[in-house]
């Protein structure tokens, strides 16, 4: 016999989205069996998909990862820290970015504390929305912010790549603003991703320009 968790699964696949449109058309209303991949052309940004989750929602929490934080975003992340629906929020930052935008990043720890920000070497663009009963994940190519160009996301619901998401932040340590290099590379297990053997094929090899 089929199990049912198949036929849902499979059900769940079923939509995917090239949109014109905003975040809130495209995805529509979220539900347990939500499982959306969308193609757009920039028209919006992976924070305009969480600020539609959490409309949708009403009181969550929320973590973000980001690469990077634009000017752009100050005007964004504040209403964001402002929201009354906003119960909790953790960030996942890349050293870089903080060392470039640290007033930004002094301000998220001020209303949320020290504890909610973990800075490491990151370039993955997720999202985490979640109330008691709905855990969302929202994960692609997008930067929080604007940017016209092909950009692709998922969004789902109640599933393990939220929880296996969620696992890997809480095992991220707290380490102090603007920290050290060597402790980024530290907390993000960088040592055990690579060997210097593995490594040794890249010297001389121009970093990409952060």
């Amino acid at each position: 016999m089929t199990d049912t968790r198949t036929k849902r699964a499979v059900r769940r696949r079923a939509r995917a989205i090239e949109t014109f449109g905003n975040a809130a058309d495209a995805i529509g209303p979220i539900t347990a069996d939500t499982n959306v991949f969308l193609l757009t052309r920039g028209q919006f940004s992976m924070i305009d998909i969480v600020r539609h989750v959490l409309a949708d929602l009403g009181p969550a929490a929320v973590s973000l990862w980001t690469w990077a934080i634009a000017d752009y975003e100050v005007e964004v992340l504040g209403g964001l820290m402002a929201d009354r629906n906003v119960t909790a929020a953790r960030l996942i930052l890349d050293r870089s970015a903080e060392h470039r935008n640290a007033p930004i990043v002094r301000h998220w720890r001020q209303q949320f504390g020290d504890d909610t920000v973990r800075v490491c070497k990151n370039h993955a663009k997720i999202a985490r929305v979640w109330t008691p009963t709905l855990r969302v994940l929202i994960r692609g190519s997008m930067n929080l912010n604007y940017n016209p160009r092909f950009e692709q996301a998922d969004v789902t619901t109640n599933g393990a790549d939220f929880d296996l998401i969620t696992e890997i932040e809480n095992a991220l340590p707290i380490l102090p603003p603007l920290c050290e290099n060597a402790a980024a590379d530290d907390a993000t297990g960088l040592s055990r991703a690579f060997d210097f053997a593995q490594l040794e094929a890249f010297a001389g090899v121009k970093v990409w320009a952060k």
